[in-house]
């Protein structure tokens, strides 16, 4: 029997271009969570502000009902890894917190994360452990740009993070990112390491989601009883930092991003492709 290989779905430019509209919603959700957060709130406010925002904008929160998921953020605070719950869990100065979201504009998908210490952080290797993930996301962003198959994105992240932590930080095992589109989980799987497959081929009209996952330690895991929160066992915390990216002829746009990643990329000798929300 052959090998069968899961169908990836390529994007026209014009749907891209509806795409980049979710992303910037979704990069302005983003940014006024990153206001708002402070401690004293709940989990639960901050997910209400996230989707009274993306609702007021003619947008759908894409989490909410996703498999059952009951809210529109997924809030992973310290120990908690991804997938958190909102509730009435209140953020305390200190506290690191990985907020991922995404909306739905005219079926077109986005996804994006964003990991923020609360004040004054609680010790440095808080601080290492955010600068690191974020880091990585950029490091896989950027090889992509010349990548060939996807698989690289995460041999990129990997390499950063050795590089950078050495064994103070773990990936966490057995999950990663995606292809996105008219589905906000697609084909292909977008892992955060090396793996034996090479992965799909990068082309024009590829989108994905990056998206590193890194634990303070040896990096274990158990998911609670919600059968959705993901947690780290070995006393560390953890961090989550994601972007939604597309491949055009032109180069990469980054969806989420507000200058499409411009910048960040310039940093890596990169240059972005023309935003077409500009």
């Amino acid at each position: 029997m052959g090998i069968v290989r899961e169908k990836v779905e390529l994007k026209t430019a014009e749907q891209i271009a509806i795409m980049r509209r979710s992303g910037l919603l979704l990069s302005r959700v983003h940014d006024m969570l990153a206001r708002e957060l402070r401690p004293g709130i709940t989990t639960a406010q901050l997910d209400a502000l996230a989707e009274e925002m993306i609702r007021d904008e003619g947008a759908l929160p894409n989490f909410k009902g996703y498999q059952g998921f009951p809210a529109s953020l997924c809030i992973s605070v310290n120990e908690v890894v991804v997938h958190g719950i909102p509730g009435e869990l209140v953020i305390e100065e200190g506290d690191v917190v990985s907020i991922d979201g995404g909306c739905i504009v005219e079926g077109w998908h986005s996804d994006a994360a964003r990991t923020h210490i609360v004040g004054a952080p609680r010790r440095a290797a808080d601080e290492e452990l955010v600068r690191i993930t974020d880091a990585a996301l950029w490091e896989g962003i950027a090889a992509l740009a010349s990548a060939r198959r996807v698989g690289e994105i995460g041999a990129a992240i990997e390499d950063l993070v050795a590089m950078e932590a050495g064994e103070t930080l773990s990936h966490l095992e057995g999950f990663g990112g995606h292809g996105i589109g008219t589905a906000m989980h697609q084909p292909p799987d977008v892992m955060n390491y090396r793996t034996r497959s090479r992965g799909a081929k990068v082309v024009p009209g590829l989108c994905l989601a990056i998206e590193p996952m890194l634990i303070q330690g040896s990096g274990e895991w158990e998911v609670d009883e919600d059968e959705w929160t993901v947690r780290a066992t070995g006393g560390g915390r953890a961090a989550h930092a994601e972007h939604s990216v597309a491949v055009t002829e032109q180069g990469l746009i980054v969806l989420t991003e507000a200058d499409g990643g411009a910048a960040r990329l310039a940093a890596a000798g990169i240059t972005a492709a023309p935003d077409p929300a500009a």
